[in-house]
């Protein structure tokens, strides 16, 4: 469940109308992204007054001359396509300042041509294949504002890069830095820093200088120490150094008063480090796999925490510092040896995701039953105790949108999940379960019903009739009604079969209705009769007939 920060790789792009613009018969704004083309429009081109045209997820492969004729373009995006080359008009567009070539196989020579487009701020070149980036593109633009360069090869930057004096943000994840590029330590106005996914050993001091910085993604490299000097980014409010070498954060840290998250999973921490408390203004905390066994008690100081993720350490109980975090809205205690919960648990009022998967209950938690606003639930028991029942009660859940259970011992399930309103997931895969209970049909928000390796042979007659269930899987079960065959061609198949079967059924309780009704017509006897099933070698009503015994005299062949 517990998820690492995410750095913000792609900043958004600015879309000026979300809509085709027309002012006075003047179209200013064209959106022809994801239409499978191979080559632009060239009625796009007669519309000389754009400002902004969207071409990105076709397969363009080249750039006309006629692009020239857009003086007045502003925003062009032409994301992944298949362009290996840039024609130089382009650089005649003199307004240009945002453009994104990122997922095209551009060769690095033709990106000369961007160097001429003086106007430029932004500049997205996303997994390009980038070895180096061209110098003429540092020395010529000198309004940048932001330089996405993710997913390439990049081992430096080159000491033109300086010439940036306005650039805010650069992104760089995904690359082969071994050292940290100095030159970025001299760009005052960075405030964003994005070198996720290197193989960086050190940060130098100099970072220190920038002292507008306010996110800088550290995150999966080699580092395992930071500089002291870092406190001096007094700006900084999101800092990932998680899946890196540490064993402590400097002390000099605290003095960051403006701190809202910070990732330090996957380091070799064992415990948290106490200023990490004085931080009262975090909002999302990731500590998972740093070797916890318990958290100090000034943990409850962070009473703005909203996202804190403490799974795959050694705690054995549930903290109780965490039931005093009253804004708290997801939980991550997941892979941990937890074998029971507080009662408190219930003042968490405003938790929507609890992700418990992998722990040591030997039964179903109640505890999170009293957290009336909770929308995931993850118990899942991939490793330790197997859950062996759900409790009725877990309607109280009323606002439970997803259920995951899967990997236990579940033989039934809660008739109670049928009068859930909001249930749209709900994982079961991997259990004991021989039925489902008819009431699941009543789960008309259900979307996905997960039912893999389990001892099914049935499906409910009316499941069809659940008109939202996207996904229905089945795999593993040894199923009779519908048929293995039927179940492998899919939810429409599955519902084909269940709807034709039951109209099998309600022809056959029709036709059992005539006959029985005929019956008595006929004077077979009273309809009451003919419904009572027929014990073997009674006789029917109509044999008896005129064979009564005389009374006080026993019937023939009977035992006196």
């Amino acid at each position: 469940m517990s998820k690492d920060i995410k750095s913000v790789e792609h900043s958004p792009k600015i879309h000026q109308r979300n809509d085709p613009q027309h002012v006075n018969d003047r179209t200013f704004f064209i959106d022809a992204s994801n239409q499978s083309l191979t080559a632009i429009p060239l009625e796009i081109f007669t519309f000389t007054e754009l400002e902004e045209v969207h071409l990105e997820n076709n397969q363009i492969e080249e750039i006309p001359q006629e692009i020239q004729r857009l003086k007045n373009i502003r925003v062009l995006y032409l994301d992944k396509n298949n362009l290996r080359s840039l024609c130089p008009a382009l650089g005649l567009l003199s307004s240009l300042e945002s453009l994104d070539l990122s997922y095209n196989p551009i060769f690095s020579s033709s990106l000369v041509v961007v160097s001429f487009l003086h106007a430029l701020r932004e500049l997205r070149l996303y997994q390009t294949d980038l070895k180096e980036i061209p110098v003429v593109i540092c020395k010529n633009l000198h309004h940048l504002e932001l330089l996405g360069l993710t997913g390439n090869h990049l081992k430096c930057l080159p000491k033109e890069i300086v010439n940036q004096t306005k650039l805010r943000e650069i992104y760089l994840k995904r690359n082969q830095f071994e050292v940290f590029p100095q030159e970025l330590c001299v760009l005052y106005t960075l405030e964003i820093i994005d070198l996720d996914e290197n193989k960086i050993g050190a940060i130098p001091e100099e970072i220190g200088h920038l002292t507008g910085l306010q996110k800088f993604h550290m995150a999966s490299n080699n580092l395992p120490v930071l500089p002291a000097s870092l406190c001096q980014c007094s700006q900084l409010s999101v800092l990932d150094l998680s899946h890196n070498l540490l064993h402590s954060i400097p002390k000099s840290l605290a003095e960051l008063r403006k701190m809202t998250e910070i990732g330090l999973s996957g380091n070799r921490l064992e415990k948290v480090p106490r200023l990490i408390c004085r931080w009262t203004s975090l909002h999302l905390l990731y500590l998972g796999n740093t070797g916890l066994h318990r958290l100090p008690g000034s943990f409850r100081c962070l009473i703005n925490l909203r996202f804190l993720d403490l799974s795959q350490n050694h705690l054995d109980h549930c903290p109780l510092q965490i039931c005093a975090l009253k804004n708290l809205e997801v939980l991550g205690l997941d892979d941990n040896k937890i074998g029971q919960l507080p009662s408190e648990l219930g003042s968490l009022s405003k938790l929507k995701i609890l992700g418990l998967t992998g722990n040591e209950f030997l039964s179903f938690p109640e505890e999170v039953l009293s957290l009336a606003s909770l929308e995931k639930l993850y118990i899942g028991q991939d490793q330790g105790f197997k859950l062996t029942y759900v409790p009725e009660h877990i309607r109280k859940l009323q606002s439970l949108k997803e259920l995951y259970i899967e990997n236990n011992h579940l033989e039934y399930l809660p008739v109670s999940l049928g009068s859930m309103p909001n249930l749209e997931v709900l994982d079961c895969r991997h259990n004991l379960l021989k039925q489902l209970p008819d009431a699941i049909c009543q789960a008309q928000a259900l979307k996905e019903l997960r039912l893999e390796d389990n001892l099914l042979t049935h499906l409910p007659e009316n499941l069809d009739s659940l008109v939202n269930l996207k996904v229905l899987t089945l795999m593993d079960n040894p199923m009779e009604e519908p048929p293995k065959e039927v179940c492998a061609e899919g939810n429409e198949a599955i519902w084909k079969y269940l709807k034709e079967n039951r109209n099998r059924n309600i022809m056959a309780t029709k036709i059992q209705a005539w006959w029985r009704g005929t019956m008595v017509q006929r004077g077979f006897g009273k309809f009451g009769e003919l419904l009572k099933p027929q014990k073997k070698g009674k006789t029917s009503p109509k044999d008896k007939k005129g064979k009564k015994g005389v009374k006080g005299k026993p019937g023939k062949g009977k035992k006196k």
